[in-house]
């Protein structure tokens, strides 16, 4: 049996007293696209927190590529291959879109290689190169959205975790955004990918996994979940 890229086995987290995540079970093979959804305060964030190093397990493991990486530093997960790209973008405002795009490299010496992937992101993303020189802080919502997940992609990840990404965005500028990711995957990226969105979400993935008060309550095919009447009639606003 292949060893899942990343393998999460009885994972509880939380804030202070507060526990969120009680006892979550998931993987993601490598090459693998798969989104989590549920309701606001299901858990879905503080998951990510707690798989890029931003919050502490207290219970379970996290493995990636077989390794053992539970309650690694943020740095340390970064090093392994984990990219989060947290909810809001948290792009530098005052610097322009090329620092941004760079500060993602910021653990690479591999200049030549660093010079491509830039290269490689103002394609994909064309609106960037028009805005190279322009303050990160005054693009549009879906231009900063863009930026933070060509940031991302700078660090040279396996794996890449989005956090809303059609939040707040047109549906043109979510078409856009979900174009570039998948021809991002084609060469050979695996996505996590939190989506209140769910129809943006199967759209986007091959596996998705319901998550419900801190818990895992369905997972399956994206064409599975899309006609379930659970999912349809609860995250879909289908009757």
């Amino acid at each position: 049996m292949t060893t899942p890229l990343l393998s999460v086995k009885n994972l509880t987290s939380g804030y202070g007293d507060v526990r969120v995540l009680w006892g979550i079970d998931l993987h993601v093979d490598e090459s693998e696209a798969v989104c989590l959804v549920g309701s606001n305060g299901a858990g879905k964030s503080t998951l990510l927190r707690t798989l890029s190093g931003l919050l502490r397990s207290r219970s379970g493991t996290i493995k990636f590529r077989g390794q053992d990486i539970t309650n690694d530093t943020p740095r340390q997960i970064l090093t392994h291959g984990i990219v989060h790209v947290p909810e809001g973008r948290r792009l530098f405002g005052p610097m322009n879109v090329i620092d941004n795009l760079l500060t993602g490299a910021y653990l690479r010496s591999d200049k030549a290689a660093i010079r491509r992937d830039l290269d490689r992101m103002l394609t994909l993303f064309p609106i960037l190169a028009e805005r190279r020189h322009q303050a990160a802080g005054t693009l549009s919502g879906g231009e900063q959205q863009m930026c933070a997940i060509a940031r991302g992609i700078m660090s040279s990840p396996k794996l890449l975790m989005i956090d809303e990404l059609s939040l707040g965005l047109a549906p043109k500028m979510v078409d856009h955004l979900g174009a570039a990711l998948r021809q991002i995957m084609t060469e050979g990226l695996s996505l996590l990918l939190v989506e209140q969105d769910v129809a943006t979400a199967f759209e986007l993935t091959q596996r998705g996994i319901v998550v419900d008060s801190g818990r895992v309550k369905l997972s399956g095919s994206t064409e599975e979940l899309s006609v379930n009447p659970i999912v349809q009639q609860t995250y879909m606003g289908i009757a």
